[in-house]
């Protein structure tokens, strides 16, 4: 078999193999999805839509240095659903990124922007989207 042949086989059978729960972060996917655009992959404040904004987006790697060293759980997930007022975010009732991450406390429907509707309550799926963030925001944390 060339060398050629090979590679293109290895190449298929690496390609492939479907990747295993471990490999996959939701937190990651959530924040990239959801928060990238504005402060960036990295989280430093420099995504793509951030020169387009007023107020310049918070690094959120520094978040539990500027909190002397302690991570902020509870301020960064009320902030992700809507009860900690950003102004650049939007209004409590409709944060920027809509019922994706809407506050647990808003009522949803089974339907409501889901890819594939949630077994359990829409609250439930927000609830563990915001979890997943917020435990991506503290892994990403500058030491």
């Amino acid at each position: 078999m060339s060398k050629k042949i090979a590679r293109a086989v290895t190449l298929v059978v690496f390609v492939s193999v479907p990747a295993s729960a471990q490999d996959i972060d939701i937190g990651k996917i959530e924040y990239e999805s959801n928060c990238a655009a504005c402060h960036g992959i990295d989280a430093k404040g420099n995504g793509p839509v951030s020169k387009e904004l007023k107020t310049s987006p918070s690094d959120l790697t520094v978040l539990a240095k500027k909190n002397n060293g302690v991570f902020p759980l509870n301020k960064i997930y009320n902030t992700i659903d809507g009860r900690e007022l950003v102004p650049s975010h939007g209004s409590r009732e409709m944060p920027i990124w809509g019922y994706r991450l809407k506050p647990p406390h808003y009522s949803l429907k089974r339907a409501d922007d889901y890819i594939v509707s949630p077994p359990g309550s829409g609250n439930e799926v927000v609830h563990s989207r915001i979890l997943a963030i917020t435990d991506y925001l503290y892994r990403i944390q500058e030491k």
